[in-house]
């Protein structure tokens, strides 16, 4: 294998000449943090994407597209003197010690469970002040109330046992069915969200791919349902009710899921 070290200064400097005044690129000379914005989003979609099909090969290069957008921002950074990829590199390494007295000190731990305990107390020692204040607005919803009540379980703020978490999800049920106005029907539709999320999270599901999962499923299972229409000459939306149910059970037999 090659040395990684080189490859990453070879990359760096291929970077650095993408947005050089004098033989770069246009395109990327213009770009901000703020015009990247989007593309950062979307290389970290596509590489959750290639984890969920397991497939490694475009999870390498996947990995690549996100470090891309990495080193852009460092670069921008750079040019306005704020930091530089070095900078990035060791931040990231002295917090990683920092939260890992177990491996490059002499604290014991007795497993993953007490690791997470401390990597919270150690958060708050670099300056994060509050458990929750340390997540991110912008996450899918999903993501941020699984992390959300992931943090505040490591304090013992949880449900004691599953069978609470059904009673609380037919409370919630209840709720929803008992809703009059849009806005109550949108806040209890949230609370019943929030703790199917609770649910996931003690089964060790990630919510967010669980349902990204479900939704491809539907989606080859409909685009199904469409060929098979296209192949007798039919209309999908002209089909009855049953006739729609009846494609959809024969959907899932030849999908196979």
């Amino acid at each position: 294998m090659s040395d990684p070290g080189e490859k990453f200064r070879e990359f760096q400097g291929i970077i650095a000449r993408l947005r050089s005044p004098e033989g770069g690129c246009p395109w990327d000379r213009q770009q901000t943090h703020q015009s990247l914005r989007p593309f950062l989003l979307q290389e970290c979609y596509e590489v959750l994407e290639a984890l969920d099909n397991n497939d490694y090969k475009e999870l390498r290069a996947e990995l690549g597209d996100l470090l891309l957008q990495i080193m852009l921002h460092s670069q921008i950074a750079g040019e306005r003197g704020d930091f530089d990829i070095g900078d990035v590199v060791r931040a990231v390494s002295e917090k990683i010690v920092h939260r890992h007295p177990h491996v490059f000190g002499e604290k014991k731990v007795t497993g993953a469970a007490e690791v997470e305990r401390h990597w919270e107390s150690l958060k708050q020692d670099e300056g994060k002040r509050t458990l929750l204040g340390g997540i991110p607005r912008n996450l899918p919803a999903l993501a941020e109330s699984c992390e959300i009540q992931q943090r505040v379980a490591q304090v013992g703020f949880d449900w004691e046992k599953p069978e609470d978490i059904l009673d609380k999800m037919a409370e919630e049920i209840r709720e929803l069915k008992e809703a009059q106005s849009p806005d109550n029907r949108e806040e209890e539709w949230g609370d019943l969200l929030f703790v199917m999320v609770n649910i996931a999270r003690r089964q060790g599901i990630d919510p967010e791919s669980a349902l990204r999962k479900a939704n491809g499923k539907f989606r080859m299972r409909f685009g199904w349902m469409e060929e098979a229409c296209r192949e007798k000459g039919l209309t999908f939306s002209g089909l009855s009710f049953g006739e729609k149910n009846q494609l959809w059970d024969e959907a899932k037999t030849a999908t196979g899921r």
